[in-house]
């Protein structure tokens, strides 16, 4: 690669994540999903706390709340791509940039580099605050599971932000975009998942980051979960490119 295509490629991916810096509603987001985060934690180790003592799963209670949590990923996802077109800024963006493959691959790529760790941080909370009230009672953990997990867990998070941030750019309207992923995760997956495979994304990014109890034996390993996740990112993230390049802001 020429270095004149490097620097382009590194403006390109400083102006993305210049905007997303900028932009309120993404740190409110993430603040709101951290607040969020620490009073499901709270809920679900006062659950465990009133159950049978020794029988509880610091790491399992700690990562109950991954599935309200995404939820805020999800509106991250939307918003970072979506907010260019409420605003009328997309017109400004293609202007400046007119590289829409590069633009939209780079936004991603922002996208990541702020989502992994405010996921860490977020996900590692909630277990810290389990272990914290309940590391008297509790099942313990080994700190290799425990950093597989929290690894697992960011993975998740980071890869269903960026698979809604596609969806986000292929709608291009935020509220369509959110029904869409917000019914899929929440009403459709929870109704349908006995019927359906183990390979549609939530489903095989569930086993990321949550540990089989003993006397149970996980359907995908984790590897298998990131890849079968990290495969339907891609496929979205390259539609998204393709009806990007193809149509007008």
């Amino acid at each position: 690669m020429s270095i004149s295509s490097s620097k382009k490629i590194t403006k390109i991916l400083g102006a993305e994540l210049d905007k997303l810096v900028s932009l309120p509603l993404i740190w409110l987001t993430l603040i709101g999903t951290f607040i969020l985060n620490l009073v499901l934690a709270a809920a679900f180790t006062s659950a465990g706390l009133q159950g049978a003592a020794g029988t509880q799963s610091i790491l399992n209670i700690g990562l109950a709340s991954m599935g309200y949590l995404q939820a805020g990923f999800i509106i991250l996802g939307i918003s970072a791509t979506c907010s260019e077109y409420t605003s009328g800024q997309i017109r400004t963006t293609l202007t400046v940039i007119p590289w829409r493959g590069f633009q939209l691959s780079a936004k991603h790529l922002a996208l990541a580099v702020i989502t992994i760790p405010a996921a860490f941080i977020i996900a590692a909370s909630g277990i810290l605050y389990t272990f914290m009230m309940m590391r008297d009672t509790a099942v313990g953990f080994e700190i290799d599971t425990m950093i597989e997990t929290l690894v697992g867990a960011t993975g998740y998070l980071t890869l269903t932000t960026l698979l809604s941030a596609a969806i986000g750019a292929l709608l291009r309207r935020t509220t369509p975009a959110l029904v869409m992923l917000l019914g899929y995760y929440f009403i459709i997956s929870p109704l349908s998942r006995d019927f359906l495979p183990n390979y549609f994304p939530d489903t095989a990014g569930y086993y990321m980051y949550m540990p089989a109890s003993n006397d149970e034996i996980n359907v995908l390993t984790p590897m298998q979960g990131t890849g079968i996740l990290m495969l339907w990112t891609l496929i979205f993230i390259k539609v998204a490119i393709i009806f990007y390049r193809q149509r007008d802001a």
